[in-house]
C-alpha cells in the first residue's frame, strides 16, 4: 500500500519526503484529518430553519398565543347568584351579565307549582353575589316572611319597608341586590352620619349606585 501511495504522488514530493513509507504513512493521516474537519465546517456552516420564540412575560412566564377574538377571562362576563326556595334545582348559577331575575329562575329549572311570585320582580337586572329566594322563609332577624322573596323580601310581599336606621346586617342582607358586605357598609354609614334623614342617602353608601338604588328606594325608609 505504502509503494501504490508514493507512486501516486509528485515527483517534487517523493523527494521532498525521502521516499520513506512511515513519511507516507504520516502525510496520508494529515490528509485524512484535513477531509474530515473540511466536511465538518462545511455541514455545521449549512442554512438551517430557525423557530420563532414564544412570547415571555415580564415575570418570565410564557405566554400561550391566543386565537383571534378569544377572550382573556370569560368570568368578567359573568354573575355569579345563588337561587333557592321553590325552584326545581336550586343552587349556585353562572349567569351572563345583564342576566334577568327570569333569566335566573330559568335556569334553576323554574318555579315549583303553587309558588307564589307575586312580588318577585322578575325583570329585575341580577347583581353578582346576590340570592334569589322564591317562596322561602326570611332568614333569621328578617320582618316577618316573604313569599315570592328575592334575598327573603320581596318588593310587595308585605312585610312593610326596612327601615334604614334600625334594620340589622340580616335585615339588610334580605334586600335585592344587597349582601353582608353591602349591608355593614350601610351600617357603617348610618354610625358615620348618625342616621339617615332621607331615603335618598343610600347613594353615598359604597356599592350603591342608580339601578340598585331604584330597586331599593320602594323597599326601605329612613
Amino acid at each position: 500500500m505504502g509503494l501504490a501511495l508514493r507512486e501516486r504522488l509528485p515527483m517534487w514530493l517523493q523527494l521532498r519526503c525521502g521516499l520513506e513509507p512511515r513519511t507516507l504513512a504520516a502525510l496520508a493521516v494529515v490528509l485524512v484529518v484535513a477531509v474530515l474537519l473540511a466536511a465538518q465546517h462545511f455541514w455545521a456552516g449549512r442554512p438551517r430553519s430557525v423557530r420563532a420564540p414564544e412570547t415571555v412575560g415580564a415575570a418570565g412566564v410564557v405566554i400561550p398565543s391566543m386565537a383571534p377574538g378569544a377572550s382573556a377571562s370569560a368570568e368578567t362576563s359573568r354573575v355569579v347568584v345563588d337561587v333557592g326556595g321553590e325552584v326545581r334545582k336550586p343552587g349556585v348559577l353562572r349567569l351572563p351579565t345583564g342576566s334577568r331575575v327570569a333569566d335566573a329562575l330559568r335556569a334553576a329549572g323554574g318555579v315549583k307549582p303553587g309558588a307564589d311570585i307575586t312580588g318577585l320582580n322578575r325583570a329585575r337586572v341580577l347583581m353578582d353575589g346576590e340570592q334569589v329566594v322564591v317562596g322561602g322563609p326570611a332568614p333569621p332577624g328578617a320582618e316577618g316572611g316573604g313569599v315570592g322573596a328575592v334575598g327573603g323580601l320581596g318588593a310587595g310581599g308585605g312585610t312593610g319597608p326596612v327601615s334604614l336606621n334600625s334594620a340589622t346586617v340580616e335585615q339588610l342582607d334580605t334586600l335585592p341586590g344587597v349582601g353582608p358586605v353591602l349591608a355593614r357598609h350601610i351600617i357603617d354609614y348610618r354610625t358615620e352620619h348618625g342616621g339617615f334623614r332621607a331615603v335618598e342617602e343610600l347613594r353615598e353608601v359604597n356599592g350603591i349606585g342608580a339601578r340598585r338604588f331604584a330597586d331599593l328606594q320602594p323597599l326601605v325608609r329612613p
